[in-house]
């Protein structure tokens, strides 16, 4: 590096990277920089979806970027927590060394407040230490600064390039081009797992039980507000996940690429997470995931908060947050719904596998005045269990029995909690078996579970990590360690009503076909007047021509092996068993074309 290069408080862990240390914690694979396409598109799964942009539009390597930098005297090498801003700036130096420049490097991270400092700052929208919960912050990312400082900052007139990088490089407020570096969650995660990361402006890393509640309710807050505030000025956004490498494009492309997104239809890359009650459904059946993983419990299909989307060019993938879509696109993407949701994708997907698993804990989700009171969210985590597949015995808990006594069923929650025990769980909370395509009504209050032997495609709202466990069958975490417990949240929350008979006849959606042709069959799925998206499930043989009526659809093959979208006789994707994807508002209408053999049936999930 030069001796005008600034780089004195990045992290030991970043620093010390190239000394053998790990820099991400997981047995997921990278995204490939680069793939062969035509093999990804027949893949029979595929966890890399991609949306192509055209010829020559994704630049790949740090040579190719300072080539850009060169032409420029000022630069802004701007982007989002967990980017490794020092490995950026040693790539960089070098490839721009070999030309012959003289460069200044200027850190944002010598700006930011002490960290003790950020820390008083932050410490009322943590909760309570031992909490999985905190409450969405409302501060602004120049708080974290002395920002009069770093206003102050000055071009060196020295240097053939001026260069300030870091998180919040653009508050300097120079009129220069901002390189924007995004990093997926999923992989910030697993940066956060290996503790080659730390908090916005923190000193060192700490857990990640800790880190992941102070990225969810502060640091994921603050830098998404600063994200749509700098949009515009965006020039340059960079794929910040692979550590030596770099695929980038201009800007502009981006958001062509996304405007024709929202008129179209999509698919977010996935990610799957293993835990304690995790089965091995996705392992056996959705090839080409990671089978050296002890189980897989979760599978993000479209938990956007936490989802990228994946564009390419000449076979170099460039995954940026789910949040460019939206910010550029709602009104296409959401339709007649814009303006209540705005830029937030109000509809989520995953799964939940417990095949050869165990039991999820005994649980319920917060009421609506509760999450927004407690947690500073705005919607709250009404859910469904689609049943996509299930084993033998496999059962879903689900309301209370008639003889409920609250008083009774806490004492013995709480004699669990204290003293290991088990409790008789089918003496308070009824259950009932599962079969393929039943649906399941989860509105925010009612106890519930998914049993062993369930592969449930969870069709919920967005709120993910509001979960009350009460009981959790005193299973210990892949750490071994216990799960939080959280009896009083739970109780300030349960509805008690939701017993006996009124279960199955309020909770147990019971389909109709309300609408039919030659050989398709248009099924209703009704949910609760609570949720305020419903479910259809179309199911034909050969093809049937679906309109949007201005309404966003989620959806998802839940039989069947292979179908086509078509839309203005044009094919604009094929989608496999399992693969979840989504119909923009804006496409008007489209058509499914079953490409298998036997009924193809489609899950779609909207607005009401």
């Amino acid at each position: 590096m030069s001796a005008t290069s600034t780089s004195n408080s990045v992290p030991l862990a970043a620093k010390e990277m190239n000394n053998s240390i790990t820099w991400r914690n997981s047995a997921q694979p990278l995204l490939p920089v680069r793939i062969d396409t035509a093999q990804a598109v027949a893949a029979p799964y595929n966890p890399f979806p991609f949306h192509a942009m055209g010829n020559d539009k994704i630049n790949n390597g740090y040579e190719s970027l300072a080539r850009y930098i060169a032409q420029h005297k000022l630069v802004l090498i701007d982007g989002y927590v967990g980017v490794f801003f020092h490995e950026v700036q040693l790539q960089l130096q070098e490839a721009l060394e070999k030309k012959g420049l003289k460069v200044k490097w200027i850190a944002t991270d010598k700006y930011l407040q002490a960290p003790d400092a950020i820390q008083e700052m932050v410490q009322p929208f943590l909760g309570e230490e031992k909490s999985v919960w905190g409450r969405r912050c409302n501060l602004h990312l120049k708080d974290f600064f002395q920002l009069s400082a770093l206003t102050a900052v000055q071009p060196d007139a020295h240097a053939d390039i001026t260069i300030v990088i870091g998180v919040g490089a653009a508050l300097t407020g120079w009129e220069a081009p901002v390189i924007y570096f995004d990093l997926p969650k999923n992989e910030l995660q697993y940066r956060m797992r290996a503790k080659s990361i730390c908090n916005l402006g923190a000193r060192s890393p700490e857990s990640a039980f800790a880190m992941y509640k102070r990225f969810y309710f502060v640091d994921w807050v603050v830098l998404n507000n600063y994200r749509k505030e700098i949009l515009d000025r965006l020039t340059v956004i960079a794929d910040g996940q692979w550590h030596t490498d770099v695929n980038w494009a201009l800007a502009n492309d981006i958001r062509n690429a996304m405007h024709d997104l929202g008129q179209s239809v999509w698919r977010v890359r996935p990610w799957f997470e293993p835990g304690s009650w995790g089965g091995q459904w996705m392992k056996r059946r959705l090839k080409g995931l990671n089978t050296d993983v002890v189980n897989y419990a979760w599978s993000f299909e479209l938990i956007t908060p936490e989802n990228g989307l994946i564009v390419e060019s000449n076979g170099y993938l460039l995954e940026c947050s789910f949040d460019f879509l939206m910010l550029w696109e709602h009104e296409a993407v959401l339709g007649k719904h814009a303006q209540q949701f705005g830029d937030y994708f109000p509809i989520r997907f995953d799964f939940l596998d417990t095949f050869d698993g165990g039991n999820l804990s005994i649980q319920c989700h917060p009421s609506l005045p509760y999450i927004r009171e407690q947690f500073g969210e705005t919607i709250t985590q009404d859910e469904t269990y689609y049943i996509l597949d299930c084993g033998p015995g496999a059962r879903v808990f689900l309301g209370f029995q008639e003889s409920i006594q609250p008083d009774e069923f806490r004492a013995a929650l709480e004699d669990s909690q204290a003293n290991n025990k088990p409790v008789d769980v089918d003496k308070f909370v009824q259950s009932f078996p599962s079969h393929k395509h039943d649906l399941f009504l989860i509105p925010n209050g009612t106890v519930h579970s998914s049993g062993k032997n369930n592969l449930v495609l969870e069709i919920s709202a967005t709120p993910y990590i509001f979960t009350f466990k009460m009981y959790d069958w005193l299973s210990l975490d892949l750490n071994g360690q216990p799960r939080p417990i959280n009896i009083e949240h739970a109780f300030n929350n349960l509805r008690f009503e939701r017993k006996g008979k009124r279960v199955p006849e309020e909770l147990i959606s019971k389909p109709a076909v309300i609408d039919r042709g030659e050989d398709w069959e248009l099924v209703h799925l009704p949910t609760h007047p609570d949720h305020f998206y419903d479910v259809h499930r179309v199911e034909f043989d050969s093809a049937i021509t679906v309109q949007t009526e201005d309404r966003c659809h989620v959806c998802m093959l839940v039989e069947g092996t292979r179908i086509e979208i078509a839309m203005n006789g044009k094919t604009m994707g094929h989608y496999n068993y399992a693969e979840t994807f989504v119909i923009p508002a804006a496409a008007k209408q489209y058509t499914i074309i079953n490409k298998g053999a036997g009924r193809a049936k489609v899950v779609k999930a909207f607005l009401k």
